[in-house]
This record gives C-alpha cells, sequence and structure tokens, in this order.
C-alpha cells in the first residue's frame, strides 16, 4: 500500500501531491498516543524513497565531520524515547480562510499528532563531532525538492544551537514503537519538541553546524508571521518573525462541526497546547461564550511535550448550540477570542477559541 492509500483509508486527504493529510477529529481523542497510521502528513515535495543503510552527513563547524545510517547512530549512541506533540504551523488555518483567503492548505484541528519519538539525542551526536566556537545554528536538509514561489530547492531549515542542545532534541528512526513510514520521514528525521513541525525535518540528508540560520527557501521565505495590514506581496522576509514556538491552542474533536446529537447529557471532548507551560484550564461554553464550564483534564507529568486531553459532559436542551473551548496556561495566558484579530496572509497560528455548531434533539 502506498503512502497516498494509507491516507486516503485513514486520514482526510487535503493534497495528494505534495501529499497532506490531517487526522480525522475523533481519532485524536481516542488514545494519549496517535497511531502512525492517523498521524497527519504534512509534505512540501514528493515523498522521497531512501534505502534503509541512508547515510546522513554532520558536518559544518564540527571538529570531526562524518556520516551516520541508522545503524550507526544505534550502535554509537544512547537510544533515548521522547514522548512530544508535533503540530503544522498551518493547524486550524481553515478557521482563518472563514475571515479572508490565506494561502496553504484548509487545514481543521487535526495537523496535530502525539507520538512516542525514538532515536539519539542531536546533542549526543554533535558533542562527538565537537562544536566550534562561532556556532550559532544547526541547519538541517532532507532529501525531498521544496517549490517556493517559484524556487525549487531541497528541503532546509535551521533551529538555535541552544535548542538543538536540548537533551530531547532526537534524530529519530522510530515512532509509537514502529519504524518510520516513509511519509513520516524514514529512515531519519529530526524531532524538535516544542516547535512547529517544519522544523523537525524529514528525510535527513544532511545536519550542518552553521554561524547563521539556513539559506534555505522554506527558512528565508516561508514560516514567518507576519500582521494582518502585510500583503504576501509586499512581505519583507527579513522582518517576518521566525515561526518555532508553537503558542497555546485548544480544540473540539467531539462532536464534530454540524453534527446532529441527542438532546440532553453530550461529552464534549478534545485536545490543549501550551509548549513551554503547563495547560491549566480548559473552559467549554455551549452557548457560544456567555457561560462556560471547567473540562477535567487529562495529561502525563512525565511528557511535558505532550498535549492535553480534556473532556466535559454539558445537558444540552433541543436546538441549535454554539460550543466553544479556549485554555489557559500555566502564566494564566489565553487565547484571543476572535480569528479576526489575529488573521495573516499564510494562515499560520491560528489560535482563537474553537468554535462548532452542533443540533440538538
Amino acid at each position: 500500500m502506498t503512502a497516498s492509500d494509507r491516507a486516503e483509508q485513514n486520514l482526510i486527504l487535503r493534497c495528494p501531491e505534495p501529499l497532506n493529510a490531517e487526522t480525522p477529529p475523533d481519532k485524536l481523542i481516542t488514545s494519549f498516543l496517535t497511531p502512525q497510521a492517523n498521524f497527519y502528513i504534512r509534505s512540501h515535495g514528493p515523498t522521497p524513497e531512501l534505502a534503509d543503510d541512508h547515510r546522513i552527513a554532520l558536518d559544518g563547524l564540527v571538529d570531526r565531520p562524518r556520516s551516520y545510517t541508522v545503524a550507526e547512530l544505534q550502535t554509537a549512541f544512547a537510544t533515548r524515547t521522547v514522548t512530544a506533540t508535533m503540530q503544522c504551523a498551518g493547524n486550524r488555518r481553515a478557521h482563518l480562510q472563514d475571515v479572508e483567503k490565506t494561502s496553504g492548505d484548509p487545514w481543521d484541528v487535526g495537523a496535530i499528532g502525539n507520538a512516542a519519538w525514538t532515536g539519539v539525542a542531536l546533542c549526543d551526536v554533535l558533542a562527538a563531532a565537537g562544536i566550534q566556537d562561532g556556532a550559532s545554528f544547526v541547519g538541517t536538509t532532507g532529501a525531498d525538492d521544496v517549490d517556493v514561489d517559484g524556487e525549487t530547492a531541497p528541503f532546509g531549515a535551521s533551529i538555535s544551537i541552544a535548542k538543538a542542545l536540548e537533551p530531547d532534541v532526537l534524530i529519530a528512526w522510530g515512532m509509537n514503537g514502529e519504524v518510520l513510514a516513509p511519509e513520516h520521514g524514514a529512515p531519519l528525521r529530526l524531532v524538535v519538541p516544542g516547535y512547529a513541525g517544519v522544523r523537525s525535518a524529514k528525510w535527513l540528508t544532511r545536519i550542518e553546524v552553521r554561524d547563521r540560520p539556513s539559506d534555505a527557501p522554506i527558512q528565508t521565505k516561508d514560516y514567518k508571521l507576519f500582521p494582518a495590514s502585510v500583503a504576501k506581496e509586499d512581505a519583507d522576509w527579513d522582518r517576518g518573525l521566525t515561526i518555532e514556538e508553537m503558542p497555546l491552542n485548544a480544540a473540539i474533536c467531539a462532536p464534530v462541526d454540524g453534527a446532529h446529537i441527542g438532546a440532553g447529557a453530550c461529552e464534549i471532548a478534545g485536545y490543549a497546547v501550551a509548549f513551554g507551560r503547563a495547560v491549566s484550564r480548559v473552559e467549554v461554553s455551549v452557548n457560544d461564550g456567555t457561560d462556560w464550564l471547567q473540562a477535567e483534564l487529562t495529561s502525563q507529568p512525565d511528557s511535558p511535550w505532550s498535549w492535553t486531553q480534556w473532556h466535559v459532559t454539558v445537558d444540552l436542551s433541543p436546538g441549535l448550540h454554539v460550543l466553544v473551548v479556549r485554555a489557559v496556561d500555566g502564566a494564566g495566558q489565553m487565547q484571543p477570542e476572535r480569528p479576526e484579530a489575529i488573521w495573516n496572509f499564510a494562515g499560520y497560528l491560528s489560535t482563537a477559541w474553537h468554535r462548532i455548531t452542533v443540533t440538538a434533539g
């Protein structure tokens, strides 16, 4: 079965080529870990097919450049497993598109998933190579060719050296106890917990220690946040905010938008994320934000990079209801109320209160 076949069988297909598909909302809350078969797929170019003995190069500002296969990484370094939520920067873009057209696929709430990633710590590999003075960034290159506004180049992105040296940043070959599927980056990908998925490069071919960010088009002319007043054709890419850490967000996964459900007791459930801080509270309204109920939270204290799942049982009278969710993090910060306040031409970081409409009775 091809990656496209698997996506059509298990996911909501957003684009067949490059392959982009999201998890149906109800599948996001069936378990704490999202099965690989149900995990969203974000591709920027055609899915490459790499051999199991494919090598990734490590070079740049290091004393001992070299290359590694999966087997060599497994032999040379301690294996680590880190449970972390990964999320596309365009998750919930469809809700910004309801305000005004944006670029990009119309992701609903399913461009997100939580997995136990297995590999080796990037910091261990960098330490073995010997980081030289002047190193400020780690750039990654993937085997996929990407077209950014007519400029085609291999996928490339970067993170700061400080982030790269965090022990939970992995060069990963496994996901939830399984070998990575091709669409998820086999044989090796980067996993950068807490950051937008674009920083977790798939199909790694090179890791380069640098004195500046990656020069690749994905890094220099994409995944940057601009205010609503800036149109894409007027964007000064050097002034855009490079998207790295993902903000506070929450979404309703059940019931689904537009559902017809029975009146009376109804369980509402979903997820919330607050990277770098805990989700301290999730509140749900059944009357478009007039009154609020506090949801029960489910999280794992030993998985600080993971999402928090939540649920609450409400009593719905017959008729139309606007259900709303909002989250609060450990610093008391709350999501913005309306998508109009955060609209941007690329549709990134859609974090307004999530609203759906259901009919009870």
